[in-house]
Parts: structure tokens; C-alpha cells; sequence
């Protein structure tokens, strides 16, 4: 990376890092807060729900962040025109989400759901408008900006989320914060100077649905690989199990976010930029592989060697100290993936992103088909499996693109 390039990607790191430790130990909060309030049941209720609104995410995002980041076309031409399309399939999903509400959490063993279901949906529309704000500044390396919308957004959901708990409302706690984060984040964005207006481009349109075709359902492959073991779970097993399991998951999933998460969503705009200046992406690649290695690799061993101490937040949820464990290794591997992903994706090879995608799905599903009658631990060996299976296969993708 040139000079200036990589101070930018630094300075980007670092501003992202700020953002994702406000927002997201804002969320740590309220993980402890509802594990220390509600039953194994009630929490499984909870994550099912937000797993299947998350899916709706995938799907209303459209490839936002990938399209604004690689256009060569005037980029707020094409967040005006994305913001249209983004919202409007919002908008058709959130209604389509809460009208199938009661079957799908019926399907899934948890039909008290279907009501957290149908209230998460409607922010939809508004995660969609925040997210086309946020593409845009990640293509300018702009993070700071991200710290109103994002942070400031996480936090006032946390809030609305342990004032509710601690009033007694229960499960929909959790949904009445994710829902007020949701409808605060574009007006927050507005307000940090990211506002989009809506725009239509006939051919801005057009190039982006022939990218969203290939890398869309990637996306959504790749919420389903999120999510999927919350779903067998909760069919085979029951909604405590879910409780239980979602625990270990989302103390598993910190490192990713805080780290992986961050370095990736600054690896892109820098691979896209190396890319069309016609520079080499391998140096780039390998810095953000080692960075990724190094403190998430420190960071789940810690997260392993104090699995035990899960009891702290009582004894109930001391089945999830073993998954935990197993979870921080699968977790490894979903970090390097995630700045290699980038990198394809860089290359213009979207269809090869989507293949490691399906091939990791597939080993999931396979092993969560066979397995998950035997309980958690079985699930999280699954997904520690699974990932670490993907990686060569991933690592010789980026060989034959040449920047491995």
C-alpha cells in the first residue's frame, strides 16, 4: 500500500475500531443485562426473532457496501439510486416478514415469537436508509462520521433495552431497542452530514442489480450461515437450548465484530482502491491477514481460557462454558475469512465468493443435519468444523487469483 493509502486505512481502522467498541459493547451490555433477566426460554424466543430479522437485513442491503465501493460512476449518484431500491425492498420485506410471522416461528418450535417477529420487521426500512449512509462513507474511509449513526444509535438502543428489562417488559425489550436503533440511525447520519437524497439513475440501477445478483445471494448465504444454528436448534432441541447456546454464541462473536469485522469493512475500499490504480493487492492482503490473526487469535484464547466463568452470570447458563470453547476456534476462522473474502470480492470475482459461500453452507447444514439431535456442544463442534474446512479451500481461491 502507498503511503498516504495505508495512513488512511490506519486512521479508518481506528475510527471503526472506536465506533464498533461503543456499539458494541453497548450490546455486550444488554447481553448480560437479559441473561441476568430472563429465562433460557425467553432469550431463545428473543434470538430466534432477531435471527430472522437479521436475514431480512441481509436481503434489504442489496450489496449496498460492495456496489458504492467499487463503482466507478459518481458515487452519491449511485447511494442516491441505491437508497431507493434498498428501501423499497425494506419496506416489502418488513411486510412480508411480519404477515409469515406466526407460521415460520410455528415451524420453528417457537410460536410465542411471531410477535417480537412482527415488531423487529418494521426497521427494516430504516436499517436499509442508514446502511446506504454508511456504504458511502466506508468507500471515502470516512469512519468517523459512522460514530453518530452507529455508536450513538447502539447506545441509545441499549438504553431503551435495560430500562425496559428492568421495568419488567421482557422479551420485547430487546426488540423495542434494536427497533428505536434502527429508525435512529439514518437521522443520526443525516445529522453527522452522511445524508443520501433519493435518486434515480436508470443505469446506476442497472449495474448495480448485475453486481447484487452474484454478491446478494452471497449475503444472504452468509446470514444463513449466522443463523442457521439458531434455527436447528431451536426446531430439534427447543427454545431453552437456543437460550443457552445463543449465550455462548454472542460472547464468541465480540472478537469477530470488535476486530475482524472492523479490519474487513476497512480491507475493502482499500482493495478496491489498490485495484483500480492497478497496484498489487497481495501486501495489502497478507498486513490485513496478520493483524486479523494476531489479536483475534489473543483475543479467543483469553475468551477460551475463561469459559468456566460463565457461571458468574448464574448457574443456568454453565452449559454454555462448552461451546464457548469450541465456538472461539470456529471464530478464528471466520476472521481470516473475513478479510480473504474482501479481497475477492476486490478482484471482480464474485461468483468465486459466492461458491466459498455455498461450500461453507453446505458443510454447515450437512454437519447441523447430522448432529444436532446430539445438543449444543455438537452444533458449535459443527461450526468450528465447518469453518476451519473452508479455509484452504479459501486460501487456494486467493492463489489462484494471484494475491495470496
Amino acid at each position: 500500500m502507498t503511503g498516504g493509502l495505508g495512513t488512511r486505512a490506519v486512521r479508518g481502522s481506528l475510527w471503526l475500531g472506536v465506533v464498533n467498541l461503543v456499539s458494541k459493547s453497548s450490546q455486550m451490555l444488554v447481553t448480560l443485562v437479559l441473561a441476568a433477566l430472563l429465562t433460557e426460554g425467553q432469550l431463545g424466543a428473543v434470538a430466534l426473532a432477531v435471527a430472522l430479522v437479521n436475514l431480512g437485513q441481509v436481503v434489504q442491503s442489496i450489496g449496498v457496501y460492495d456496489v458504492l465501493g467499487r463503482t466507478t460512476r459518481d458515487p452519491r449518484r449511485m447511494a442516491g439510486t441505491l437508497l431507493v431500491l434498498s428501501v423499497g425492498a425494506g419496506l416489502v420485506l418488513a411486510i412480508a416478514l411480519a404477515a409469515a410471522a406466526g407460521p415460520i416461528t410455528a415451524l420453528l418450535g417457537t410460536p410465542e415469537a411471531a410477535g417480537l417477529v412482527r415488531l423487529a420487521a418494521f426497521g427494516l426500512p430504516f436499517s436499509a436508509a442508514g446502511g446506504v449512509q454508511m456504504g458511502l462513507m466506508h468507500r471515502e474511509l470516512d469512519f468517523r462520521r459512522r460514530l453518530l449513526p452507529d455508536g450513538g444509535g447502539a447506545v441509545l438502543g441499549a438504553g431503551v433495552t435495560v430500562l425496559l428489562a428492568l421495568a419488567g417488559v421482557g422479551p420485547a425489550s430487546l426488540v423495542l431497542g434494536l427497533l428505536c436503533t434502527a429508525m435512529a440511525q439514518p437521522l443520526l447520519g443525516a445529522l453527522a452530514g452522511g445524508g443520501v437524497r433519493p435518486h434515480w439513475d436508470t443505469e446506476a440501477a442497472r449495474e448495480a442489480v448485475r453486481w447484487v445478483a452474484v454478491v446478494g445471494p452471497a449475503a444472504v448465504v452468509g446470514a444463513l450461515l449466522v443463523n442457521l444454528d439458531y434455527l436447528a436448534v431451536g426446531h430439534v432441541i427447543g427454545p431453552a437450548a437456543v437460550g443457552v447456546y445463543s449465550l455462548a454464541y454472542r460472547l464468541a462473536w465480540v472478537p469477530y465484530i470488535m476486530v475482524a469485522v472492523v479490519l474487513g469493512a476497512v480491507a475493502f475500499p482499500v482493495f478496491t482502491r489498490l485495484r483500480r490504480e492497478g497496484d498489487s493487492l497481495t501486501e495489502a492482503v497478507t498486513r490485513f491477514s496478520r493483524a486479523v490473526l494476531v489479536v483475534t487469535g489473543g483475543l479467543y484464547l483469553a475468551l477460551a481460557v475463561l469459559a468456566d466463568h460463565v457461571v458468574l452470570l448464574g448457574a443456568r447458563w454453565a452449559d454454555a462454558a462448552g461451546p464457548l470453547v469450541l465456538l472461539a476456534g470456529y471464530g478464528c476462522a471466520i476472521s481470516l475469512l473475513q478479510i480473504w473474502y474482501q479481497a475477492v470480492k476486490a478482484t471482480g470475482h464474485a461468483r468465486r465468493y459466492l461458491a466459498l459461500e455455498g461450500t461453507h453452507l453446505v458443510l454447515l447444514a450437512t454437519g447441523l443435519g447430522l448432529l444436532t439431535h446430539a445438543g449444543i456442544g455438537a452444533v458449535a463442534a459443527v461450526q468450528l468444523g465447518a469453518a476451519w474446512l473452508v479455509v484452504p479451500i479459501a486460501w487456494r481461491v486467493l492463489a489462484g487469483l494471484g494475491v495470496a
